[in-house]
């Protein structure tokens, strides 16, 4: 009798975030699924700001990720370099993959461990932005002690050459840090690139401003250095002056004076004149994050027009690598309608990765109050339950046919309809209370073809179970992890059972390749 060899037999793919069977509980007191360690390690690393969250301090989620690097350096140097180098460039992580690597040397060091990535490599691999080999060193010296190890400093110095030039310099070697470009050239011994001829004489002047700074002459062969210097020696009264000149603009980018920078040279207020000069020189980013400062200083139509195209332009969101829920922070503190359908393209674009699934989708989002409590980051005002509304509305817009639901302690439909703006339909999400995901699920699951929740996962003791199990097992249950807490809501890794994690669409592509019948791997080796 043939049962399993028919026409219509599909194997069930796996997914990478893999629980051990093992029994916990959630921090609400549900009934948890332990994880194992590179499936915690890796919701932890892709959720962590180093700030604190409702039901874990900082220092803890610091402790607990430093734990796992250096468990996993030894045991998995393959998988943790891997995941290292993806956190810093397509997770976007960046304070988390620098502790990363600093732990994962520090491991294999103290461990004598041999064989896999050179721990050269690894530090190389996540130092992305000039100021960045500074920071690993600061944190190297604050929590190792001032004896570098050779493959730290080799990691920096090939990251050095890669990274230091004129520009770089003029934006990041300031004052405030404690590791100027000086300090790390002298710690990690680093020789110029051959292919920059250039870059013996900046290194050399880096070293001389930074231990001669009153006498220290910018060379011939670096004009941008002279021109930094003429302007920052023109007395305050005539600075004014540059901004409104009609080359005013080119002047202060040929110099690298930075948005930053450009109030405290002015030692003055940014008004319409200040922002108009340095816009066209600033990034994606900072347009984005300074859109609601343009329109208290009053820049004129056509420069904000230029500003909207910059910043809703396909090519450059992808460039910015701005998490998608910078877009919605701008729109809530942007007062002026100038900026909404730009930011609502820019945010489209962010979501690039999001797929029109087919067929019927339950999708439910977290509102609870530890979703509330808990920040994107520690610099930002929105909490995980808004980039949980932006992701389950991005996904629910583009479905087929979808039911939105926000839950807390109790859930209700979200009304949309098709191709309204993300923007629009986040503004009648609400506050619900505590963590009821099983009664959400029992509530509005109704035969759909695939249950998707965005979550923390720490859901209340319920007598219906875990969420999970109230779906048939034949149903896709993908979970959106946003915290990276230790125990999780249901099974995950087999059976039609998914977790993702993250602040980004990346995690999106696992739905499709999972229900293409492929297996979901890690993202660095999918």
């Amino acid at each position: 009798m043939a049962r399993f060899n028919t026409r219509t037999a599909k194997a069930r793919p796996t997914s990478a975030v893999t629980s051990t069977g093992r029994t916990l509980r959630t921090h609400e007191g549900g009934r948890g699924h332990e994880r194992d360690p590179r499936s915690e390690l890796f919701l932890l690393a892709v959720s962590h700001f180093l700030a604190d969250t409702f039901y874990e301090s900082a220092g803890d989620r610091d402790d607990r990720f430093t734990r796992l690097v250096r468990q996993l350096a030894v045991s998995d140097p393959e998988w943790t370099a891997g995941l290292l180098g993806w956190l810093r460039g397509e997770g976007n992580m960046r304070t988390a993959s620098l502790v990363g690597a600093a732990e994962y040397v520090h491991a294999r060091l103290a461990a004598g461990a041999t064989g896999g990535p050179s721990n050269r490599q690894v530090v190389a691999s996540v130092l992305q932005r000039p100021d960045e080999p500074g920071e690993l060193l600061a944190y190297w010296t604050s929590t190792h002690g001032r004896a570098v190890p050779k493959p730290v400093k080799r990691g920096i110095a090939d990251a050095v050459r890669r990274l230091y030039h004129v520009r770089s310099l003029l934006k990041y070697d300031t004052a405030s840090k404690g590791y100027r470009f000086g300090d790390v050239l002298n710690l990690v011994h680093a020789s110029p690139d051959p292919d920059k001829p250039w870059q013996g004489d900046l290194f050399g002047y880096a070293l001389d401003r930074r231990h001669h700074p009153d006498t220290a002459a910018p060379p011939a062969s670096l004009p941008a250095l002279a021109l930094h210097r003429e302007l920052m020696a023109l007395p305050v009264e005539q600075r004014r002056a540059v901004v409104t000149s009609p080359d005013g603009a080119e002047r202060l980018a040929a110099a690298g004076i930075t948005w930053e920078a450009l109030a405290g040279w002015l030692q003055g207020p940014m008004d319409k004149a200040a922002w108009e000069a340095v816009i066209p020189s600033m990034g994606a980013m900072a347009l984005v994050r300074n859109l609601r400062n343009f329109d208290e200083a009053g820049v004129s139509d056509e420069v904000a027009a230029r500003v909207a195209a910059r910043i809703s332009d396909p090519h450059e969101v992808r460039r910015s690598r701005q998490f998608p829920f910078r877009y919605l922070a701008a729109y809530q503190h942007a007062p002026s309608l100038r900026w909404s359908y730009p930011l609502e393209q820019a945010l489209g674009h962010s979501l690039a990765n999001v797929p029109a699934l087919p067929g019927r989708t339950l999708v439910l989002v977290d509102r609870s109050g530890s979703m509330f409590w808990s920040r994107v980051s520690e610099r930002s005002l929105l909490s995980r339950a808004d980039a949980a509304a932006v992701f389950g509305t991005a996904l629910a817009l583009r479905a087929a046919d979808a039911d939105l639901v926000q839950f807390g302690s109790t859930s209700e439909k979200v009304t949309f309809r098709k191709g309204e703006s993300v923007l629009k339909v986040l503004e009648r999400f609400g506050d619900l209370g505590g963590t009821d995901t099983t009664e959400a699920v029992r509530r509005h699951y109704e035969r759909h073809d695939r249950v998707l929740i965005v979550t923390d996962e720490q859901y209340a003791p319920n007598r219906h179970g875990d969420p999970t199990s109230l779906v048939p097992a034949d149903t896709p249950v993908y979970t959106w992890n946003l915290e990276g807490y230790r125990a999780g809501h249901g099974p995950s890794g087999t059976g039609n059972r998914h977790t993702f994690g993250g602040l980004s669409d990346s995690a999106f592509r696992m739905v499709t390749l999972l229900e293409s019948g492929r297996d979901g791997n890690w993202p660095w080796l999918a």
